[in-house]
């Protein structure tokens, strides 16, 4: 299809709304949660600090990667665009598949829960029971209950709202994601420098824990740590996915993923540093809400409060940025025959997608009212580093494949870093293929699932039809 037939995607994302995506999307509640965990699983201050910033660096080198191929083919759906150029639309298609149908919902059903549960700390009549429902299955031991608080319905409620908001333009969305970033750096700061000037903490707290173990103790604590670090770093992906409503791609993309990884790295070290600094090593580890415990020490009993705002705060930005990106791959697949057609087509007026939208956010809302999205979204962890690691590939293979493809940006430490990366993303995949088969056959079950999708659709497809990433883009 091209431009003219179609009012198509409009550019309205600019660098500040481009980089509020990629930050604000990284920097949801896993900086409020995973210094603790991240305390457990080493066992050393050190050895947290060191986690933080390699799981930064390798998030850098996937943002650098990824930088190259957003300049290069700023398209809708970014992941899918690549993949789907680079090995053809079967690979394509099994990316924007298993993140429709399991990442991006459940991504944004947790994300609206989460911010309930936050609010449900202010006002506990949000987590009270409604109904208890029992459901008997004949291959269940027993029955499953199922719970229905005013926060499943909340939830919907909240994902309507954000849903609605961009409906009305990638260009109001962006203005919202700025807005809401500002607000939660500022917030995320002020909990670093409070801790810092005034937790009356001690640098006598950063050397208070000490383990005893070999070599590989060591560096088996120091992997399982940079691994719920990465879970906090997820998210830079996501630009990609607005590729085609980016201004000026090919300095924006690179500009807004590379910054914003290296930003949000140097605020998690910060952040990380703070909470051992002011709170004791064990205090750390066994903290259930270790930001609300470093501000509490400086501020007092009002910290929990305050604490519960910022963190609704990051779960908001999160989730508009979420809702803002992720619709994008289910438009891109089915403008090209492979999804269901009603995720297809652009509004005429606000200029996007706003099937994708609909449709993302009542599978979303089903999976919130139902509770169910948590196992789901352990399935996707897997899958997504799979991905992470091919997208990287295909940079090597589209190096060779279309050279003179133009690059605005070129990969730095090329082919060192996308080599470094794909055996990160590859080693990541086996370890949790090892430490968790059930979950990830499940989860390579799920994405196989789509094969006979794929060939009805693949069937339907006019085999002359203009490939993603060579299609127009309207200007804005």
């Amino acid at each position: 299809m091209s431009a003219e037939r179609d009012p198509g995607l409009v550019r309205a994302l600019g660098p500040w709304a481009a980089a509020a995506i990629v930050v604000g999307m990284i920097i949801g509640t896993g900086i409020f949660i995973k210094p603790a965990d991240m305390a457990r699983e080493a066992g050393t201050a050190g050895l947290v600090t060191l986690a933080w910033v390699l799981g930064g660096i390798l998030s850098l080198f996937g943002a650098l990667c990824a930088a190259e191929l957003g300049a290069a083919i700023p398209e809708a759906g970014g992941t899918y665009a690549y993949l789907n150029r680079a090995f053809g639309p079967l690979w394509g298609f099994l990316f924007g598949w298993t993140y429709s149908v399991i990442g991006a919902p459940t991504s944004i059903a947790t994300l609206a829960s989460g911010l309930l549960v936050f609010a449900s700390f202010l006002f506990p009549a949000v987590a009270t029971p409604l109904r208890v429902f029992h459901v008997s299955l004949s291959f269940l031991p027993a029955p499953v209950l199922f719970t229905v608080t005013w926060a499943q319905p909340l939830a919907v409620a909240a994902i309507a709202l954000v849903t609605f908001v961009n409906f009305f333009g990638a260009k109001l969305g962006g203005q919202v994601q700025v807005a809401l970033t500002i607000v939660k750096i500022a917030a995320v700061v002020a909990v670093i420098l409070i801790g810092f000037f005034l937790g009356k903490g001690s640098a006598a707290n950063f050397h208070s824990a000490s383990v005893s173990m070999g070599h590989l103790g060591i560096a088996a604590a120091l992997l399982t740590a940079v691994a719920s670090g990465l879970w906090a770093y997820d998210g830079w992906i996501n630009l990609a996915f607005v590729g085609s409503e980016v201004k000026d791609p090919g300095r924006n993309i690179p500009l807004s993923m590379i910054f914003g990884v290296i930003a949000v790295c140097g605020i998690y070290t910060a952040m990380s540093a703070a909470c051992f600094y002011v709170l004791p090593f064990a205090q750390v580890a066994a903290s259930a809400h270790i930001a609300s415990d470093v501000v509490a020490r400086a501020t007092g009993a009002g910290a929990a409060t305050w604490m519960t705002l910022v963190m609704m705060i990051c779960a908001l930005g999160s989730l508009n940025s979420s809702i803002l990106t992720n619709a994008r791959v289910d438009y891109a697949m089915a403008r090209d025959g492979l999804f269901f057609r009603v995720a297809r087509g652009v509004h005429p007026r606000y200029r996007t997608p706003a099937n994708a939208l609909l449709l993302q956010g009542i599978v979303a809302s089903a999976l919130a009212l139902t509770g169910t999205f948590e196992s789901l979204s352990l399935l996707y962890v897997f899958l997504v580093w799979i991905f992470y690691g091919a997208q990287t590939a295909g940079l090597i293979v589209l190096r060779r494949k279309e050279p003179a493809l133009p690059r605005p940006y070129r990969t730095w430490g090329y082919p060192v870093v996308p080599a470094i990366f794909i055996l990160s993303a590859l080693a990541l995949a086996v370890d949790l293929l090892v430490e968790t088969p059930l979950r990830a056959t499940l989860g390579l079950a799920v994405m196989l699932a789509g094969l006979p999708f794929y060939a009805y659709w693949r069937s339907r497809t006019p085999r002359d039809r203009p490939s993603p990433s060579r299609e127009g883009v309207r200007g804005g």
